[in-house]
């Protein structure tokens, strides 16, 4: 069978420890470099991974040079992602770019288009693709359990990005003002960071089907430059959708889920599903059982519980990524999200933006 060799370039977002770990899991993969400008953020995955310091490289085009990888994971700020995606694209590597999709959808085209010129995939990865609870959403809906999916609710974040890094461990937070999460020029803030995930697999559960105007408001922190808070109303031919994102939950839902719980809740035709982040079970209501049931959650099997898996699995068989991490999904998604912005920023509801 194929090896696939696998390098991380930009390590803005702590997921990329996470994604390194499931290319050094994958039986197939060969972990060819890891680059950022600034070593010391290369320094704990180097030593987890025990990536040899010849693999280790603060100059891209030297890592791409040498190392000469079949994908390319980036994880850089937001409003970057463009940028390092046309700097990687002339290289003819498959690319996986960690959520969310980009800063705006001029800037998610210009993504598609870079990696169109080569006939390489561009693949977004959304985490909450690959909670056993949301699979099994989606699953039934398909099925057809609870009929044809009229609204989505969505309600996600955690205590602040600035308290956790790789592997959700535990951080003790900085200075807001000294990260790029909290600076708006990096593309930063809650919106940015996790309404993406809401509008991508909710377009998802939608099969595709895309609204028609966006409401949106975003709190507005003394001395910060970015929202911590936003609730986006999406009206759709078949009613409203709500997308809340929030930074400061009480609690993790990685440790507890706080209340209110972060996950969907999706409303059929002829039922309900409510998935939760990381829990064993979901709750479904139907027309044959309306007091509802808890189903158990469905068991992830290789190649499909985890993106790095799933991404080489549809690379060995020569086929496109699907759902969330298809730039077909996402850019639905980013049109959302690009109309939630503009809605903040005028005070009023807007068309959806293409």
């Amino acid at each position: 069978m194929k090896r696939w060799k696998i390098a991380g370039i930009n390590f803005d977002h702590m997921h990329m420890g996470d994604l390194l770990r499931q290319a050094r899991e994958h039986p197939q993969v060969d972990l060819v470099g890891i680059c950022d400008e600034k070593p010391a953020r290369m320094a704990r995955a180097q030593a987890d991974l025990a990536i040899p310091p010849d693999r280790v490289f603060t100059d891209y085009r030297a890592c791409l040079e040498k190392s000469k990888p079949d994908l390319v994971l980036l994880c850089p700020a937001t409003a970057e992602h463009a940028l390092w995606t046309e700097r990687v694209a002339p290289y003819r590597t498959h690319v996986l770019v960690e959520k969310p999709f980009a800063a705006t959808l001029a800037q998610a085209d210009a993504m598609i288009a870079a990696l169109a010129r080569t006939r390489r995939q561009l693949i977004i990865n959304w985490p909450l693709r690959w909670y056993p609870s949301h699979v099994t959403a989606k699953r039934l809906v398909d099925e057809g359990l609870i009929g044809e999916v009229l609204q989505i609710h969505y309600y996600d974040g955690n205590r602040g990005p600035l308290r956790h890094g790789a592997g959700k461990i535990e951080t003790k937070p900085g200075k807001k003002a000294a990260s790029w999460f909290y600076q708006r020029r990096a593309g930063g803030g809650s919106l940015l960071d996790y309404l993406g995930y809401g509008t991508t697999l909710g377009t998802w559960y939608l099969n595709g089907r895309k609204p028609i105007e966006v409401t949106s408001v975003v709190d507005q922190p003394a001395g910060l430059e970015v929202d911590e808070h936003s609730v986006t109303v999406a009206r759709y031919a078949t009613g409203l959708s709500k997308f809340e994102t929030r930074w400061g939950t009480f609690s993790d839902p990685w440790h507890l889920q706080p209340q209110p719980k972060c996950g969907f809740v999706i409303v059929g035709r002829r039922g309900t599903i409510s998935s939760y982040d990381f829990e064993s079970t979901i709750r479904v209501q139907t027309e044959a059982k309306p007091e509802g049931e808890s189903v158990p959650v469905d068991v992830l099997s290789h190649p499909h519980h985890n993106p790095i898996a799933y991404v080489l699995d549809c690379l060995e068989h020569d086929r496109k990524v699907d759902g969330p991490l298809s730039p077909k999904i996402a850019r639905i998604g980013q049109q959302i999200v690009d109309s939630a912005v503009r809605s903040a920023r005028l005070r009023r509801t807007v068309p959806l933006i293409d």
